[in-house]
């Protein structure tokens, strides 16, 4: 059975830290790249974190240093860190692996207030 199932989202004032979950069948998790990916009202989902089956991550120029992406292999797990969040990185964030398939999650809202 396909799933993802995002969690940890939820209001936070600038500057505040938040940290998301991503549960993924075993199908999705094993061997590929997991990325996180954000989509703010009025524009396209975009790609902020990525980590391959080894480990290895790359970041988005907005998230760089602020955003961790790390998983559990043993647990088919992604994980999000995200500290000194801004504004700009409201959004509903979904977790896929990389490429993307054509299902998605329902996301985990995540709102940054000034």
């Amino acid at each position: 059975q396909v799933q993802l199932v995002e969690s940890g989202g939820g209001l936070v004032q600038a500057g505040g830290s938040l940290s998301l979950s991503c549960a993924a069948s075993r199908s999705i998790f094993r061997r590929n790249a997991m990325g996180w990916y954000r989509q703010a009202l009025g524009k396209q989902r975009e790609l902020v974190a990525r980590i391959t089956s080894g480990g290895n991550t790359n970041y988005a120029d907005s998230v760089k240093g602020r955003f961790t992406i790390s998983r559990d292999n043993t647990k088919n797990t992604v994980y999000l860190q995200m500290n000194s969040l801004k504004p700009e990185d409201t959004g509903v964030y979904y977790c896929n692996r990389d490429p993307t398939m054509d299902y998605w999650g329902q996301g985990t809202q995540v709102t940054v207030s000034s």
